[in-house]
């Protein structure tokens, strides 16, 4: 059976403590089978990962959050309130009273005001979401400031649509820590960030416990939070094989299962002990062309690529039933998307582009590709409909540390990857397709352009810049449709289809949340029958 004891006693989770003897999980105890190969840290202020960002969002409490149901819909969760002055460049929150950290230490302004700033100072890969509001090292603390025990004033550079601020205060970056616990453990300056990476200072429905990395996530009840969860305990495993997952569903060794394919998902629902629940995410995947690769810069070799890709082979089996064909930097579902799809496989219009470019005969490219069953399977879709064309594609296989890395290095050549939203409002993928200012290799800020390469047209910059600043929707839905075209058309991307996450559990696991995002992924309201 499951040795959990065991595997909660331990300092560090090791998957060989796991008896494989297919067993019932303990009904406060929530096994949940993933991917987590791509954590990097547990520390808010350095977290962009899916993986992670969901482990936080049930862990964490933010100054504000959305309704997954409908992402337009703010509620306070820290505050309690918000004012916004008539100039549109202050705002003004209400901090909740009583809430405490699962140190028991009590939660003030205090605690907000310290986490944003410390997101600034320490400028972190996320660090952009508060700083393109007009925030940097020389102003966070004058712009940042507790003003009362539980007040909390943020002052913007401009005056932005209200959502676009609020929205950028409800991402993860924003997950409001322990002010004192972290900074008892500050070494030289570093805002306790180096031991914040693997350890735990929030006040959210559960406490983290351990991370093993490429193993398991350990998180405990908080019993300091005012609503009580039912589970006791939540473990995420690795489990990369969806062979396994399945395997281990069925048998009752975990609860829930994460990453099973299509095949797996129609078997299972003829099984009367499993359900299947679906959800749209805002999350796009696409290949990223680095635009230093000599063959991937020529334009017609972009617009070659994304008529090499099969995708309705992709989403009729490979991605059935977890993603959906699109071909736009916005998700399906976000205000301004543009669900347009003008891109078919067509070998014989990608070799004229080629032969346009130069490259008659082909060329050869390497694809670093996360080593999951599915992706293999998409890269190897890839190689196929690349040689249609003379393409000859290498694929680069690495874990999700490993692939992702790399990728922040811009060391690839086309790198497969998946987007989702930092947060519920257009900028968040446009300021990362369509924005990049400065594309040196020693650039402060390192969005997907700049990752690819890309020095984006001063006219898509201002564009993008533009758009958040835009009061009337109408407008500014019109300013991201015209965006989108212009980076579809110019961009190093191919966007090839719309995740949709699949969650496949024992029939008496109940209460689970999925949303649009990462973050909007809730456990803290499981039961079990």
């Amino acid at each position: 059976m499951l040795n959990l004891k065991r595997l909660a006693a331990a300092t560090a989770i090791s998957l060989a403590s796991l008896s494989l003897a297919y067993a019932e999980t303990p009904k406060d105890t929530l096994v949940v089978g993933w991917w987590i190969d791509d954590v990097i840290t547990l520390d808010p202020a350095e977290i962009l990962e899916i993986s992670t960002t969901e482990v936080l969002s049930n862990s964490y409490e933010r100054l504000i959050n959305y309704d997954p149901k409908d992402a337009s819909k703010l509620y306070g969760v820290v505050a309690e309130s918000w004012t916004i002055s008539p100039d549109g460049k202050t705002f003004t929150f209400k901090i909740r009273q009583g809430k405490k950290f699962a140190s028991g230490n009590p939660l003030t302004a205090e605690d907000v005001a310290f986490t944003l700033q410390r997101v600034v100072a320490l400028d972190k890969a996320p660090a952009f979401i508060i700083t393109q509001l007009g925030l940097n090292k020389d102003n966070f603390k004058d712009r940042i400031r507790q003003t009362g025990p539980f007040e909390l004033t943020f002052e913007t550079d401009k005056a932005y649509a209200p959502t676009f601020v609020l929205n950028c205060l409800s991402a993860a970056t924003s997950s409001v820590v322990d002010k004192k616990l972290v900074m008892a453990n500050e070494k030289d300056g570093d805002y306790g960030y180096n031991w914040l990476k693997t350890n735990y200072a929030g006040s959210g429905p559960f406490k983290i416990m351990t991370w093993k990395a490429n193993e398991a996530i350990l998180m405990e009840r908080n019993d300091n939070y005012p609503v009580k969860a039912p589970m006791k305990k939540v473990y995420y495993l690795h489990i990369k094989e969806i062979s396994k997952q399945r395997l281990m569903l069925e048998k009752g060794d975990i609860d829930i299962a994460r990453k099973l394919d299509a095949d797996q998902i129609a078997a299972l629902e003829k099984n009367p002990n499993i359900t299947i629940t679906e959800g749209p995410k805002s999350t796009v995947f696409y290949l990223g062309l680095n635009q230093k690769n000599q063959y991937l810069a020529k334009p017609e070799v972009k617009d070659a690529l994304k008529y090499l890709v099969d995708y309705d082979t992709l989403t009729n089996t490979i991605v059935k039933r977890i993603g959906k064909t699109h071909q736009t930097f916005l998700p399906e579902g976000m205000m301004g998307a543009d669900n347009a799809t003008p891109f078919k496989l067509d070998p014989d219009k990608a070799k004229a582009l080629l032969e346009k470019a130069g490259l008659k005969d082909g060329f050869s490219v390497t694809m670093d590709t996360r080593n999951s069953s599915i992706m293999m399977a998409v890269g190897q879709s890839l190689q196929l409909s690349f040689a249609k064309a003379g393409v000859k594609l290498e694929l680069i296989p690495g874990d999700g540390r490993q692939t992702l890395t790399k990728y922040r290095g811009r060391q690839h050549d086309i790198y497969i990857g998946q987007w989702g939203a930092d947060y519920q409002d257009p900028n968040t993928n446009a300021s990362v397709f369509a924005l990049n200012k400065d594309n040196s290799d020693d650039a402060k800020s390192k969005p997907l352009a700049w990752r690819n390469a890309w020095a984006v047209p001063a006219e898509i910059n201002a564009m993008t810049e533009a758009a958040v600043l835009e009061p009337d929707a109408a407008k500014r839905i019109a300013i991201y449709k015209d965006l989108q075209r212009k980076v579809m058309e110019q961009g190093p991307y191919v966007i090839m289809y719309q995740d949709i996450e699949t969650w496949v559990a024992r029939k008496n696991v109940k209460g689970f949340i999925v949303g649009p995002s990462s973050d909007t992924n809730y456990v803290n309201q499981v039961t079990k029958d």
